[in-house]
């Protein structure tokens, strides 16, 4: 049946209005691991509102370092004491919850000194953290989900090598992640070159502690520019979040109003294909604001 010209621009109207109102939904990813008062790991993940779970931080590795996990106030993994977050990590996973070991943070020591340091390092990682086999595995047997990177100082060489060899772990019964956290000024110094091989799952950029590139009161076009140029620049399919403070403590700057994010950011940068979700820094501070409560429903 022949349809009119009339009767057929409507329909295009139609098409091209849900063409450009396109929304991505997400979903929250945490850190936790840094504060005895944010409760347990089985505790963050029975809320339902974290979709990923990063555990803070293997902050000493690399350069002839012995790797050591630092998880403030929960453990002491020096005597085996973080052993019994293994049955936490698997409750975790039971509810679909990914659950990540974050390497790096804002303090510790690390750096990869040599590409055969970064595969020695994965391989560290591989046997005593994810799928592989060792006498002595700092979270017992649980098996991990990735390794997420959020380095944040000493040298910037070999983390792309490192990303490789990690992903060369990888199985069709059992992937292993990975995800990154570089800073928003783009490109991230430490980074750059690891998310240019296009390994990465998940990437969470934080968008605070940055002025160039978050959010200022009344001000949100900085943040969606530089929005803009992460999603259309990282190569590779993984997806992006918004990295966010989840209290206005909880970083020096670019704290975003939950109202002001829900009404007037997520909006914008759902539309892109790329959109992850929003990345909260940290459970600690989440637990004390409700931040992930108060936006779970827009993200």
């Amino acid at each position: 049946m022949a349809t009119s010209l009339q009767t057929l621009v409507p329909i295009l109207s139609l098409l091209l209005l849900a063409h450009v109102s396109t929304s991505y939904g997400g979903s929250i990813a945490i850190y936790w691991g840094q504060s005895a008062a944010e409760g347990t790991l089985r505790e963050a993940c029975a809320t339902g509102r974290y979709k990923y779970v990063m555990l803070a931080f293997l902050n000493k590795f690399g350069s002839g370092r012995t790797p050591s996990i630092n998880l403030a106030g929960h453990c002491n993994p020096a005597n085996g004491g973080c052993t019994v977050a293994s049955r936490n990590i698997k409750f975790c996973q039971s509810k679909g919850i990914k659950v990540l070991l974050s390497i790096g943070g804002g303090i510790g020591s690390y750096s990869l000194a040599s590409p055969a340091d970064a595969k020695s390092f994965a391989t560290y990682l591989y046997n005593h953290y994810l799928g592989g086999r060792s006498s002595a595995r700092p979270l017992g047997d649980a098996v991990l989900d990735g390794i997420d990177f959020d380095i944040e100082l000493g040298s910037t060489a070999n983390w792309n090598l490192l990303a490789r060899n990690l992903k060369g772990f990888s199985k069709p019964s059992r992937r292993v992640y990975l995800s990154a956290a570089p800073q928003c000024p783009f490109p991230d110094r430490f980074l750059g070159k690891a998310l240019n091989t296009g390994l990465f799952d998940y990437v969470w950029v934080q968008f605070y502690n940055n002025a160039p590139c978050q959010y200022a009161p009344g001000n949100i076009n900085k943040l969606i520019s530089s929005w803009n140029r992460w999603t259309s620049s990282v190569p590779g399919k993984g997806k992006i979040f918004l990295g966010l403070p989840a209290a206005r403590k909880a970083a020096g700057s670019g704290y975003i109003p939950p109202s002001v994010l829900t009404s007037q950011i997520l909006p914008r940068i759902k539309r892109s294909p790329r959109y992850g979700g929003v990345m909260l820094w940290s459970r600690y501070w989440d637990k004390q604001t409700g931040y992930s409560a108060a936006i779970i429903k827009k993200v």
